[in-house]
């Protein structure tokens, strides 16, 4: 690198130091970042003795490309992009260039990565499993039981599973009504099966815990050994070790009930709409990945069983 790119970049990095007082491992991230974009840019640029000046959004574009084609994260592409932001904001008011090349430059998207799901396998086992094992003299596992069954049963974020109190729970029905994202209500069905386990559990809940009272309004619908409305800490430990249980070494979180809830609909012809609905997201776009998922699945089935797909 050439003393005066070189020095330019000193001197950014004593203003974000000095002045700014960013961290040390700030400082330091920003020196590798831009490093990396000053060594590309040295095999890329036409001229050996290129300046800052010479650098337009194109160039960066084109170091953004090399930079996804090394399969980095998104969120990393994003912090060196955010560091050379920096650095032509620097250079710009210390008059080193006269444009900015780096302020129209968009942070790429993250990519959506296809969610981890059960198969229907898999989900069946996971049942099967679970109502052996829930019986009278396990109260905890017949409470574990109700929870997954109405995740799957009802596409349920965890936060929503966790804040249920019995007057959302309408059972003659099979009807819940959920608090989610935006603190938007939906109502949702709940399957015969889920309803089942949620009877079974409700009929044994003072054999979890016999502290607190159960009674009054807002009442939690899970709740702890101590009687109080269990955490979301507590549900992910619960439900993970049965996931790991049912999908070994795929590190499956509480989260992955809801893709299965979505996954199955769409695999069994449910409308997208309605999915998206049931789902409470707020934009069809995100419930779009799961057709990704359904269509990812159907490939590698039709490329396992056709006699001439290869």
């Amino acid at each position: 690198m050439s003393s005066q790119r070189a020095g330019s970049i000193e001197d950014f990095l004593r203003y974000v130091r000095v002045e700014r007082r960013l961290s040390v491992h700030t400082e330091a991230a920003y020196r590798r970042d831009l490093a990396d974009f000053a060594s590309f840019l040295s095999g890329h640029m036409e001229w050996p003795e290129w300046t800052w000046s010479d650098v337009d959004r194109l160039d960066i574009r084109s170091w953004l490309g090399e930079l996804d084609g090394r399969g980095l994260k998104r969120s990393t592409v994003a912090r060196k992009l955010s560091a050379v932001r920096a650095y032509y904001r620097f250079l710009h008011r210390t008059d080193v260039v006269s444009n900015n090349p780096a302020r129209l430059v968009r942070t790429p998207r993250k990519r959506k990565e296809l969610p981890g799901y059960l198969t229907q396998g898999q989900t069946e086992v996971l049942f099967a499993s679970l109502e052996a094992y829930a019986t009278g003299d396990r109260p905890l596992a017949v409470r574990d039981r109700a929870i997954i069954e109405i995740i799957y049963s009802c596409g349920l974020r965890l936060a929503e599973v966790q804040g249920l109190d019995d007057a959302d729970l309408d059972l003659r029905r099979g009807l819940v009504k959920v608090l989610g994202k935006g603190d938007k209500q939906r109502i949702v069905p709940v399957g015969a099966r889920a309803r089942e386990a949620i009877e079974d559990y409700l009929s044994r809940r003072s054999d979890v815990s016999s502290r607190g009272s159960l009674a009054g309004a807002g009442r939690p619908l899970f709740i702890s050994r101590r009687g109080t409305r269990i955490s979301r800490r507590q549900i992910q430990r619960s439900v993970g070790a049965w996931l790991a249980w049912a999908a070994e070494g795929e590190g499956l979180s509480v989260h992955a009930l809801r893709h299965t809830f979505a996954t199955h609909m769409l695999d069994e012809g449910a409308d997208l709409m309605a999915v998206k609905e049931l789902l409470g997201h707020s934009s069809l776009s995100t419930t779009r990945i799961y057709t990704h998922t359904s269509r990812e699945r159907l490939v590698k089935a039709y490329r396992q069983a056709h006699p001439r797909a290869d």
